[in-house]
């Protein structure tokens, strides 16, 4: 069957006003409270309601904007994203990181990044880049405080091999704010690296004009615990500091502009990681534009997106799969210019071509396979997205304007203002983190019990330090990368020690009585509450009566025994089953699962040690537990 051009697709579903959806819901809910069941808080500060229709977007002035122009928050590109695949390399020894980039680039990598700090002479450069056709193949330097030297040598080298410099593509990492917050002080003084990037913008402009100089890594507040809206205003900050003291300088917006290559965190929020670069396009654009520049072009902002590091664990390593995977997904939907997933086993401290290998091809098969780039701006008209956007791009630039109240960017982290507030955002992802509104799976839920970090040859889990540290040895205070799984990670590796050094492993006894399907969801709460330890779980189908749940529970030997029945049946089994158990084993501690906030004085009475529930604070609560086992 045909269709004609007057023929309307979806006729017969004619368009539901946002009330009648409201109505409907209401009526669904049978009194329950819309708001505070479906309508939830983000963590950027705005609420976020469970559906969204075309009335939400009206107001909304970039709707009609196209890919390719101003203020390009839909892109630059008009026949599809077609990023770029990055790959950084991760190890510092030159011939190493000569052979893996070469790998990279067989198979598969477009553009390799360099951590150019152990890069000392000519030669050692010219061994970095050997067998790499500078002209195909962007080349990224990043993690040194200077880059005078390096970018020095690059240039003899292109000049060695002569190539066309016109067509050589890539960056200079030079942040001078970055390293700031990282190392608590300037590496020289602000006008210093100023003079340094003023040097570098004029040399490579003439001698390598497809080259970036000014890098702003906006990565580093989210991997320091920052919401995505104090990620993207900080980095916003910075860029627009650095181009009013170029420009005050001299030197021209459409020099400075298009050579800063903004580069963002991808973390876990799928859909607001793809609206955070889109408002990052849009805000730059409307700042870049107050420079006045020639060409509109030059308000385009650069963007690198790389896989952030703070969600990512050690335990069930292959979860980091999946995290990457949708974090790869976010980027590229949301148009970013070039993306690095890094290795699901970075966490780790190393990783191997395994690894190295199914990174890149996260980032092919979403080319390949899955099409993701032959669509411009494939988020456009998505009502949730959109407004998002809207949401997000308000209060960043809210917060924006507090950093320029206080004089930039510079005096904004010379003044603690943004090292506090990141610090408070950590503190609160760390809270969620340990009640589980936030989830890490493998990690704080779900664990694998069978896991070791000893069988992966893991002794220590190196700590992160605090994410403010005020005057320890530095003149201001920090912001320091931190990965949110470590603490409980080192509960684990605790326990593995304890086991290690001859004792018994700590064994949790599921005392399961009563109601079928309550038992049932309260031993697998309680499984993967104290799975989370490293503890053995011991678990059973439901007992018949009290007296052979009590025997056996002592037969086992087991130091935690976890009742697990539903509230009404508490108060009647509770005080027996406590009583018959320190009576056989005094040291024993008797924990029941949920918090029947009726009769929770009635149970301490009879001997209960503790609850677990939903609300507990699952790292206090391990951590406690470990001292009483005398695990910690």
């Amino acid at each position: 069957m045909g269709f004609s051009e007057s023929d309307k697709l979806f006729q017969d579903f004619p368009p539901v006003s946002a009330k009648a959806w409201d109505e409907r819901i209401i009526k669904d809910m049978k009194g329950a409270d819309y708001a505070k069941r479906l309508i939830w808080e983000s963590p950027e500060g705005f609420p976020v309601k469970p559906y969204y229709t075309c009335e939400d977007l009206k107001g909304l002035e970039y709707l009609n904007t196209l890919p390719g122009r101003f203020p390009f928050i839909r892109g630059f590109r008009t026949g599809g994203t077609h990023w770029t695949i990055r790959q950084d390399i991760q190890t510092l020894r030159v011939e190493s990181a000569n052979s893996a980039a070469l790998n990279a680039i067989r198979s598969g990598a477009q553009a390799i990044g360099f951590n150019v700090n152990e890069i000392n002479d000519q030669r050692q450069m010219r061994t970095l880049l050997d067998g790499i056709d500078l002209e195909k193949t962007a080349i990224h330097f990043f993690g040194s405080p200077t880059y005078l030297n390096s970018s020095e040598w690059l240039l003899n080298e292109i000049g060695f091999r002569g190539s066309d410099p016109n067509l050589i593509t890539g960056s200079v990492d030079f942040d001078p704010l970055g390293y700031l917050l990282l190392h608590g002080d300037f590496n020289t003084s602000f006008e210093k690296d100023l003079d340094e990037a003023e040097i570098l913008m004029k040399t490579l402009e003439r001698k390598l004009p497809g080259f970036k100089t000014i890098g702003v890594n906006g990565f580093l507040f989210q991997d320091g615990g920052s919401t995505l809206v104090q990620e993207l205003a900080f980095a916003l900050a910075t860029g627009n500091e650095y181009l009013a003291r170029l420009t005050d300088r001299g030197l021209s917006p459409d020099l400075v502009a298009p050579r800063i290559l903004f580069s963002f965190a991808l973390g876990s929020s799928y859909f607001m990681e793809i609206a955070k670069l889109r408002v990052a396009r849009l805000l730059w654009s409307v700042i870049a534009e107050q420079y006045k520049p020639v060409d509109l072009a030059s308000c385009r902002m650069n963007i690198h997106a790389v896989t952030a590091r703070w969600n990512k664990t050690i335990f069930d390593p292959y979860v980091n799969l999946l995290r990457t995977t949708t974090e790869g997904m976010s980027g590229a939907l949301g148009n970013a210019d070039s993306i690095s997933i890094l290795p699901f086993n970075i966490p780790e401290g190393f990783t191997d071509p395994f690894a190295e290998r199914i990174a890149r091809n996260q980032q092919l098969i979403l080319k390949e396979e899955a099409y993701i780039d032959k669509v411009a701006d494939p988020s456009a008209g998505s009502y949730f997205i959109e407004k998002m956007t809207d949401s997000m791009a308000f209060h960043a630039w809210e917060l924006f304007k507090q950093v320029e109240e206080l004089g930039g960017m510079t005096e904004a982290i010379t003044q603690g203002f943004v090292q506090d507030i990141v610090a408070t955002a950590r503190k609160q992802k760390e809270m969620d983190l340990a009640r589980r509104k936030l989830l890490l799976l493998g990690t704080n839920q779900y664990p694998d019990l069978n896991e070791r970090l000893a069988e992966k040859g893991k002794s220590e889990i190196k700590g992160s330090e605090s994410p403010a540290i005020e005057k320890d040895l530095t003149t201001f205070k920090r912001i320091l990368p931190f990965r949110a799984a470590e603490p409980f990670e080192k509960l684990r590796l605790d326990t593995e020690r304890y086991v290690a050094s001859g004792k018994k492993q700590p064994e949790v006894f599921l005392f399961t009585y009563g109601n079928l399907a309550m038992f049932r969801a309260r031993a697998v709460f309680a499984t993967n509450f104290f799975g989370c330890a490293g503890y053995r779980i011991i678990d059973n189908n439901g007992f018949n009566s009290i007296d052979q749940g009590v025997s056996e529970a002592l037969e086992s030997r087991a130091e935690i025994v976890v009742i697990c029945s539903s509230d009404p049946e508490y108060s009647g089994i509770v005080p027996e089953i406590t009583r018959k158990l320190k009576v056989g084993s005094p040291s024993i501690l008797v924990i029941v699962a949920g918090y029947p906030s009726e009769i929770i004085d009635e149970l301490k009475q009879a001997g209960v040690d503790g609850f677990v529930h939903l609300k507990s604070n699952l790292l206090e609560e391990l951590t406690s537990y470990q001292h009483r086992l005398g695990v910690k």
